[in-house]
């Protein structure tokens, strides 16, 4: 397929589809900039039907840039509680807060302005750039890399350098420059309803009699990727330590997975534990504080060591995939008699009621939701 005919057929077939077949999706109701912005983060490694509650609660607590900036990361966070990836909710707050200081408020107005913005790449400034200010920009996301793969019959793998260059320049060839936001949201429904990762409908497919990867029979060996490293190992060992009402919560720091989130007290280690060990051998090094980030001053460790403590159920192992890494977590519940006052460094106290303020990894929610309070 190398005709400039060829390529305008093309064109007209995918935007008949789309009329025909697009979804009403609220993010596609105004060519807003910030709406658009928001939406194409939420979407990022997530579900349509996943990201659009949190696009929705999202816009309704923070309507605009300026009260995205005003709002404390912790209550981005919180709202963020369950799409994973929460660098992306600090990247949008990080941003907000660049756009009222340094742009007056007002988002970026092309393409290479939006690249300035923390958490923004090719695609999503395309799409946006596209959709809101229609400059001709290709925004290739996974559904289109797919769609273009199978369509010019592309044998490199498209995650690779050459690959992405080739599929870069298909999509520069293909872009429809009187109206590039449509375009580009047909090229990616498209993708995403009709050029599905696994068994697509080629049978009733309108491109089917242009696609090089049908006509070859090679719609199930294309596109081509390099896999991926398999995800690293790790293993998760919490520790509920509460006294009467009260629990003790730890937000992660900077330079780590779910940094700016809360959890329990925490072991790391290279391997799995037996419940000997577990109780046994983590858990004096929790409460007298031989794992770092836990700092207790000398006369608090004989007392808090000292404290009576009830052992309650230890959890199931959970297993929790991410994208680069394989958590295998449990829990064990620890009853005390009373929390230590002043509370080591890091800590916090907590009321069990209030729980549900406190933005915590998706991992820790589904421990609580099987437990009760």
């Amino acid at each position: 397929m190398n005709s400039d005919g060829t390529f305008s057929l093309t064109k007209l077939i995918i935007h008949g589809w789309y009329e025909k077949n697009k979804r009403e999706l609220p993010m596609r109701q105004a060519h807003d900039p910030y709406r658009t912005w928001v939406g194409e983060i939420i979407l990022q490694q997530t579900r349509m039907n996943q990201g659009l509650p949190y696009y929705r609660a999202f816009l309704e607590s923070f309507p605009d840039v300026s009260t995205l900036a005003a709002a404390q990361e912790d209550d981005v966070l919180r709202l963020w509680q369950g799409l994973g990836y929460y660098s992306r909710a600090r990247n949008v707050h990080a941003s907000a807060i660049y756009i009222k200081e340094h742009l007056d408020g007002v988002m970026p107005g092309d393409y290479k302005g939006l690249l300035e913005l923390k958490g923004v790449g090719p695609y999503t400034a395309a799409a946006i750039a596209s959709w809101c200010y229609k400059e001709p920009k290709a925004a290739i996301d996974g559904n289109v890399s797919r769609f273009i793969a199978r369509l010019f019959g592309i044998g490199l793998a498209i995650n690779s350098p050459d690959g992405e260059r080739q599929v870069q320049a298909l999509a520069n060839e293909l872009l429809d420059p009187a109206d590039p936001g449509i375009h580009n949201q047909a090229m990616i429904e498209f993708g995403a309803l009709q050029c599905v990762p696994v068994s697509p409908s080629c049978l009733d497919c309108p491109l089917a009699k242009l696609c090089e990867a049908n006509l070859k029979g090679l719609v199930g060996s294309i596109p081509v990727k390099i896999k991926k490293k398999k995800p690293v190992e790790k293993w998760f060992y919490y520790y509920w330590i509460r006294s009467g009402e009260e629990c003790i919560l730890i937000r992660r720091g900077k330079g780590n997975i779910w940094a700016g989130l809360y959890e329990f007290p925490m072991i790391e280690t290279g391997g799995p534990q037996t419940d000997e060990e577990i109780v046994h051998l983590l858990l004096p090094r929790i409460l007298t504080n031989t794992e770092p980030g836990l700092v207790l001053k000398e006369p608090e460790r004989e007392s808090f060591s000292d404290r009576s403590l009830g052992i309650g159920k230890l959890s199931v192992p959970l297993k929790h995939q991410l994208s680069h890494q394989t958590i295998h977590a449990r829990f064990l519940q620890v009853k005390m008699e009373y929390l230590p006052d002043p509370l080591p460094e890091n800590w916090q106290r907590v009321s069990l009621d209030q729980l549900d303020r406190y933005a915590m990894p998706r991992l820790i929610h589904r421990y609580l939701e099987s437990v009760k309070i």
